[in-house]
């Protein structure tokens, strides 16, 4: 059996029970060592066999996965986050149903949670923003046209934007093609949760400079959006006026 298992943002204790335990239990081990927190690994049993995949090809990675499961050992895929989230689990699954290979899938603690509560912040605020885009910019990996970071960006909602560190100056320039603007408060967060975890405050129009002032280029996610001012509507369902199916309005 191949389990697939979410690491977490990065802290070893926001692992899942199930995911702990399944990596206690493994036989292999392949993780991705260019996110994982390696601290996690010592989870694993004195004789664990240990891949980083950061170092492999899909080839390799389903390799392996095929020689344990003939030999009948248990292998825990690591995959940072939640790997629902760009973790290109399902060419992996695709691979092992051709090969009839039998897999689960244990979630995981996303880094976009991580950062959001590294930020003391809400996605969801109430007159401010009810959605969540969660998105990336353009690179050697492409994006359809329509979910371009300006396309995104014309919803004004509350952005989350994974794997962009990298390209500030041009992120910058397409959230300002929307409707955030320049004063629009966003967020560099570096490594939520992790040790050496940095939240770097600034507006959109700052956005590029914030990154370079505080050497951001990497292994962070970028927050863009109005539910990181202080100004919002409280949450209606806790109001003492609200009726809801489990209390009588007070007043």
């Amino acid at each position: 059996m191949i389990h697939f298992v979410g690491a977490g943002p990065g802290a070893p204790d926001l692992i899942t029970l199930r995911g702990a335990e399944l990596l206690k239990a493994a036989d292999v081990v392949i993780y991705a060592g260019s996110l994982v927190n390696p601290a996690l690994l010592e989870l694993c049993k004195a004789d664990c066999t240990v891949h980083n995949s950061a170092e492999m090809t899909l080839e390799q990675v389903l390799a392996v996965m095929e020689a344990a499961e003939q030999a009948g050992r248990a292998t825990v895929r690591l995959h940072t986050g939640d790997p629902c989230l760009y973790g290109a689990i399902r060419e992996q699954m695709d691979a092992l149903d051709a090969l009839n290979i039998p897999y689960d899938d244990t979630p995981g603690v996303s880094s976009f949670c991580g950062a959001a509560a590294a930020a003391q912040a809400e996605y969801t605020l109430p007159e401010v923003s009810q959605s969540v885009v969660i998105t990336r910019m353009a690179g050697r990996t492409p994006v359809p046209e329509p979910e371009s970071i300006a396309a995104w960006a014309a919803h004004g909602a509350s952005m989350v934007v994974f794997l962009s560190a990298g390209m500030l100056d041009g992120l910058q320039e397409e959230l300002l093609k929307g409707a955030y603007t320049p004063t629009t408060p966003a967020a560099l967060v570096y490594k939520a949760t992790w040790p050496e975890e940095k939240v770097v405050r600034c507006t959109v129009g700052t956005l590029a400079e914030a990154g370079r002032e505080h050497q951001i280029s990497k292994t962070a996610l970028v927050l863009v959006g109005n539910f990181l001012n202080p100004d919002y509507q409280r949450s209606r369902l806790y109001d003492p006026s609200f009726t809801t199916g489990f209390r009588e309005a007070s007043r």
